[in-house]
């Protein structure tokens, strides 16, 4: 991170911007996985670039909130898996790089249940910000997973 500046409004200043950032990264795994994605889909610029990469798969991408919240809705439809979701993000590395943009770094853990199997994924998020309106946003966001564990799952669990 960046050193704070000198002026002490500017120190408050960078240190809320870092805060509402932190806020705006738990919303994003809350939503997500609570299945709120009209909430989930406010928090990105209507022109995001999303990249999600896992290991054994091919890559998710998206140029575009409108197509990522698809995207995600058409999955949940497609396997059924409701709730069967958790994501963590921890100790994020936020840096802000002038008054409206920013950059972080999140270490992650996800947990995914579909009908045929579980999948737990570890990685990290890079991500840049840009505060628009007064409102801090994902602009672009890169999810690297760097090892993910895959078991099978027997299929009552979804037979209720």
């Amino acid at each position: 991170m960046t050193d704070l500046p000198n002026n002490l409004d500017d120190r408050i200043q960078q240190l809320e911007a870092i805060e509402a950032i932190r806020k705006l990264k738990a919303r994003y795994f809350r939503f997500i996985d609570t299945k709120q994605l009209d909430k989930w889909k406010d928090l990105f610029t209507e022109d995001v670039y999303i990249k999600w990469e896992t290991a054994g798969a091919p890559d998710a991408i998206f140029h575009s909130r409108d197509e990522a919240v698809g995207a995600i809705k058409s999955l949940m439809e497609r396997t059924n898996y409701g709730n069967r979701t958790i994501h963590h993000g921890h100790m994020g590395e936020i840096e802000i790089t002038t008054p409206t943009t920013a950059t972080g770094i999140w270490p992650m853990f996800d947990y995914v249940m579909t009908p045929k199997s579980t999948m737990q994924g570890y990685g990290h998020y890079h991500e840049d910000y840009e505060k628009q309106n007064g409102t801090w946003r994902i602009k672009r966001l890169h999810l690297t997973r760097l090892h993910c564990d895959y078991t099978p799952v027997k299929t009552e669990l979804f037979d209720t």
